[in-house]
């Protein structure tokens, strides 16, 4: 199969500061592409920027609220005056806060909501025009939707977090009939166990890395950031006419 370089791409991702986001920010900019990166951590974010810039690569730290729109129509202002056009969005912020429904933590839930979801839509909203343009030039444009194998698969405790991503997946799909049409790529990932810092987050020990969450990571082994970012440069180097929209990836030992 034939690839296409990323090397003269302009690509924002979302939730760069670490985990998946950071990984794809950094292999994006490997292989020739100038990456904006946007999270809220700026600290975080000038050290990524920083290591890719000393690799050879061209980076820009644009510290973004996904949960904002009009933090991250800002952030797209100055990309747009850093960078110029973009032409390849990675929507790869996310939270992951599991708990029983019974708890009922509206916070959460809310910040699940907000992030995971709606969070991309903002992403979209603010980028639309550029992947369009980009498309309509004549060039590669795309889309790229990180969501979970949590969308179709039942965890307990994670119902609220797998509705979240099952509405993205949804969402990822629909988004294809009507960039599609325009020549604009969307593919969706769906990853399964993975190492990244989401583990952290979760308030309750029972379910967190000491417990559920931890016993899951002993007994399967998870998959790393790496690996992920591997898949979305893959997809985003295929020939314009052919879209990877759905790629699921696992631990081999997950089932």
């Amino acid at each position: 199969m034939s690839y296409t370089s990323l090397s003269g791409r302009t690509a924002v991702v979302t939730g760069a500061a670490s985990g998946m986001g950071a990984a794809t920010a950094r292999l994006l900019a490997e292989q020739g592409a100038s990456v904006a990166l946007l999270a809220r951590r700026e600290d975080r974010l000038k050290e990524l920027a920083a290591g890719i810039e000393a690799a050879g690569g061209r980076a820009l730290a644009v510290p973004a609220d996904v949960t904002d729109q009009q933090s991250v129509d800002a952030a797209a202002a100055l990309v747009g005056d850093g960078f110029g056009r973009v032409d390849l969005v990675v929507a790869a912020a996310g939270v992951m806060l599991p708990n029983p429904v019974d708890d009922g933590r509206i916070d959460e839930w809310s910040r699940m909501i907000d992030t995971n979801l709606t969070g991309v839509l903002r992403t979209v909203r603010a980028f639309t025009g550029d992947l369009v343009a980009s498309a309509a030039g004549g060039g590669p444009a795309d889309l790229v939707t990180v969501s979970s194998i949590a969308s179709h698969v039942s965890f307990p405790n994670y119902a609220v977090y797998s509705a979240t991503k099952a509405a993205l997946t949804h969402l990822a799909a629909s988004l294809r009939s009507e960039f599609g049409p325009r020549d604009v790529r969307v593919t969706n990932i769906e990853p399964g166990l993975t190492d990244t810092e989401l583990g952290h987050h979760i308030d309750n020990p029972a379910l967190g890395l000491d417990g559920q969450l931890g016993a899951m990571f002993d007994a399967i082994g998870p998959i790393s950031s790496e690996d992920v970012a591997d898949l979305i440069a893959f997809a985003a180097s295929r020939p314009r006419h052919v879209n990877l929209r759905q790629l699921v990836v696992l631990p081999t030992r997950q089932a």
